[in-house]
């Protein structure tokens, strides 16, 4: 059983040493997962209650259409919004691709590389894996990897399931290949953790500097309130980092979420509010994973 790590870096974290000396790193994840949910089309037993945005509980036996339209919107039109916002600021994000949802939009899914994104590896499915067994689960991984490599022309080096089981991050390691994976909300830089097949790397994600708190108003109702959340977050951690504690501002978006018309001018607002400040590293998943493995590699 891997033990607990409360302690961290402690009082005084390190200087992770960004990039030209920046203040802050900013990484920006878009989460595409139309078509990856559950759904009797995939052949599962219930439909999806995570996330679908308009309060409909997990039906069993039933295919909901509703909930179905939700999820393609995202991969429709959503995704797409995003995109070109992100073009327009000149910024590259992590594409955390679940593999199912991009076979069915390989246009998506080659759009997001062409614009200099990375792909990162979001699971074959977007499910709870708690509830998947072993065998399955890395089944799943390799199917995944063979997916994603084929539609972008480049294997995925970084991995983020957004509900790990207890065995996720022992098999990442086990197949080999990643350079990091995301499954952690444990801190504000990246750490190494011992597995069995030797360190591993964690650049932590974030679950409350997330679109996600606008599925059914459980935070965000309009863009203000995620540009105001996401600004303060970036200010303080800004602040910091001139103080001289550099630290990461991960930040989650979802294509059927913060990609409505509604919501979007939150997310313009705030790239503006990034932007207007020097010193600011906006950077991908595997430019941070890359960074400290050149800065800080594991101990012996």
């Amino acid at each position: 059983m891997i033990a607990r790590d409360l302690v961290g870096y402690g009082a005084t974290s390190p200087d992770p040493r960004w990039p030209n000396g920046a203040k802050i790193a900013v990484s920006i994840s878009l989460n595409i997962e139309g078509g990856g949910e559950s759904t009797l089309v995939n052949g599962d037993a219930v439909s999806e209650g995570m996330l679908n945005d308009i309060g409909v509980p997990t039906k069993e036996g039933v295919r909901v259409p509703l909930v179905e339209s939700v999820f393609e919107y995202g991969s429709r039109r959503g995704a797409w919004r995003i995109l070109d916002v992100l073009d327009r600021f000149k910024v590259p994000v992590s594409i955390l691709g679940v593999a199912r949802a991009m076979e069915q939009n390989p246009e998506l899914a080659k759009a997001c590389v062409a614009r200099g994104h990375e792909m990162v590896s979001h699971g074959y499915r977007w499910i709870d894996y708690c509830d998947v067994d072993e065998a399955t689960e890395r089944a799943h991984i390799r199917k995944a990897i063979e997916i994603l490599t084929e539609l972008t022309g480049s294997r995925p080096l970084g991995w983020m399931t957004g509900r790990p089981g207890p065995n996720t991050r022992r098999l990442l390691a086990e197949e080999g290949g990643f350079l990091y994976d995301r499954d952690s909300l444990a801190d504000e830089l990246p750490y190494w953790v011992k597995t069995e097949h030797g360190p591993f790397l964690v650049v932590p994600y974030s679950y409350e500097s997330n679109d996600n708190r606008f599925n059914e108003n459980s935070g965000f109702s309009t863009g203000e309130q995620f540009f105001t959340y996401m600004r303060d977050a970036f200010d303080v951690l800004y602040a910091e980092g001139v103080a001289g504690a550099p630290k990461l501002l991960s930040i989650g978006l979802h294509d059927r979420l913060i990609g409505r018309p509604g919501r979007v001018g939150g997310l313009i607002k705030m790239l503006e509010h990034m932007s207007a400040h020097d010193d600011v590293w906006f950077c991908r998943g595997i430019d941070v994973a890359q960074h400290w493995r050149t800065h800080f590699p594991p101990k012996p």
